[in-house]
């Protein structure tokens, strides 16, 4: 009974000794390999190739541009345009001064509308730059706004108090005329005897946008059967099929 007295403190202390040991001991807190995240080598997109634009295209004048034109004066009882079916809108892919692809289009006579494709897309594979391009409804007829913004344009039956031909005979106002990059080509109106819509670019000198005879868009338009600057004074944005304006057979 004495040792066993003794031997009970001394079991006591061993266990007590035992149980520090065994908490004292900190858990592995390292996450074993089935618990760590795998990892992943970065993903690069791979790159876009921009869409090609649209292609060109010959379409009937949309009812509500037609109803633009008549309200800006372009079609009057005087005018040899008298029905919408009578021209055609050419949306046409060109390319600015910036190099930026952008898309315009031409308003113009039915039988000249596949030789002003023609021209237009060979100009845009040239990137030959346009400033802008749109039908002159955009300037409420006004054909000396439409110049002095540069834009390139057709059709327009001009009002009497602006430069004309005879109504019946004009190529404009047949939809047989264009007159591209005014300000990079201009005319002599001999109203004021001046350069119209500024004289800055009249040296026949090369630079962007500019019509050169001889030159690329000279070649394209020569070769469809058009007219530089069909008439007695320097008009170096003006392309027409002849006048007095008539039914036009392209090449002939």
């Amino acid at each position: 009974m004495t040792l066993l007295r003794r031997a009970v403190p001394a079991i006591l202390l061993l266990t007590l000794l035992a149980a520090c040991d065994g908490g004292g001991e900190q858990a592995d807190t390292t996450p074993s390999p089935s618990t760590t995240a795998p990892t992943t080598a970065p993903t690069t997109a791979p790159p876009t190739t921009p869409a090609p634009p649209p292609a060109s295209r010959v379409r009937e004048v949309p009812p509500s541009q037609w109803d633009a034109m008549v309200e800006a004066g372009m079609v009057r009882p005087e005018c040899p345009v008298q029905r919408r079916e009578q021209l055609r809108r050419v949306d046409l892919n060109f390319v600015d001064f910036q190099g930026r692809t952008r898309r315009g289009h031409l308003i113009v006579n039915a039988d000249v509308a596949q030789s002003i494709r023609r021209i237009f897309d060979r100009l845009f594979a040239e990137e030959f730059p346009i400033r802008r391009m749109r039908g002159v409804e955009s300037y409420g007829g006004d054909v000396a706004r439409s110049l002095a913004a540069d834009n390139t344009s057709a059709f327009n039956c001009r009002r009497a108090d602006q430069i004309n031909a005879p109504f019946t005979d004009s190529p404009h106002a047949n939809g047989r005329a264009v007159d591209i990059n005014p300000v990079e080509n201009p005319w002599v109106d001999l109203r004021c005897d001046c350069w119209t819509p500024s004289g800055r670019h009249r040296a026949r000198t090369p630079g962007p946008g500019k019509i050169l005879e001889k030159g690329l868009v000279w070649r394209l338009f020569d070769r469809e059967g058009w007219i530089w600057q069909n008439i007695d004074v320097p008009d170096y944005m003006h392309f027409d099929t002849g006048y007095p304006s008539r039914p036009f057979r392209p090449g002939v």
